[in-house]
């Protein structure tokens, strides 16, 4: 991907939070594409029009089990995975510019358990894979510019999209990580052995980088240098850098926008070509990337 990197949205929930949404449930904002998914569709064009280079688009938590569970047919549960990605490819068109990625969460997400940040989960790598299947062709198919497989915990969900990828013919994605320190991922394995067995991918031009997401931004550079050290372009979109204190119930520490966007131009300078922001970070967390970016030498 030549030139400066690609600007990323930032968090879809945060945002729709701020619109005054209670996103409570195992759906989380995937709800809101059945309920309101004209909110949705204001929520990337505010991304746009805060200088998003890239919208993804609202998958992440969207399983086809998830939504049966809660009394949608089959066929209505696909609709509303492919109903993600038209949402943002309307909202880019009527802008005039920019990119969609369809949005491929973990299998963790769907379960809503908080296993997207440990791995430990009771499918092994051929379950995995027939679990993504069905979801995958759906939103791997419905016209996105990408496919950003995020949040991911271990090496075997990994491996399980790492096959679905390479038999979908014209489909290029990244693959993003949740990770356990400055240098593993969330099952333990050594990001910079994931990027080394996902390169072929990226050799073959069906994978456009290799990152991290929903992380806290001082952990950044050094997964970055692990990914470089594997010779692969970055993505990064991490959290805001505030903690949610569970004793508490809230949010603590800073996430100073224009910090974000300082940092955003020291992880440009590690080897990525999209950043962005993750949990906790709006509008203004991508205008102070926007600026950053453009401010890097050509």
């Amino acid at each position: 991907m030549g030139g400066l990197p690609l600007v990323l949205d930032g968090g879809l929930a945060t945002r729709l939070e701020a619109y005054g949404r209670d996103l409570g449930g195992g759906l989380w904002s995937a709800r809101l594409l059945a309920e309101e998914p004209e909110l949705i569709a204001r929520v990337h064009r505010d991304y746009f029009e805060a200088g998003a280079d890239v919208a993804i688009a609202a998958g992440y938590q969207a399983g086809v089990e998830a939504f049966t569970a809660r009394g949608y047919s089959r066929s209505e549960a696909l609709g509303l995975l492919a109903r993600s990605v038209e949402l943002a490819l309307t909202e880019r068109d009527a802008f005039g510019s920019g990119l969609v990625a369809a949005g491929v969460g973990p299998y963790g997400a769907a379960l809503a358990d908080g296993s997207e940040y440990t791995g430990a989960y009771d499918l092994d790598e051929e379950g995995l894979y027939s679990w993504h299947q069905e979801r995958w062709r759906v939103l791997a198919g419905a016209g996105a510019d990408l496919v950003a497989c995020e949040t991911l915990p271990s090496l075997a969900e990994a491996r399980a999209l790492a096959r679905l990828l390479s038999r979908t013919p014209g489909a290029r994605a990244w693959f993003s990580f949740s990770c356990a320190d400055g240098t593993r991922i969330s099952d333990g394995t050594p990001l910079r052995e994931v990027a080394a067995e996902l390169a072929p991918l990226y050799r073959r031009g069906l994978l456009v980088a290799v990152g991290v997401n929903c992380v806290p931004p001082r952990n950044v550079p050094s997964l970055l240098a692990e990914v470089a050290a594997a010779g692969l372009p970055s993505v990064a979109y991490p959290n805001s850098g505030e903690v949610w204190d569970a004793r508490e119930r809230r949010w603590t520490g800073s996430g100073d926008a224009e910090g974000f966007g300082e940092a955003a131009a020291g992880w440009c300078a590690d080897g990525a070509v999209l950043v962005g922001g993750c949990c906790r970070t709006g509008p203004e967390h991508v205008r102070s990337v926007r600026a950053r970016v453009d401010a890097l030498p050509r």
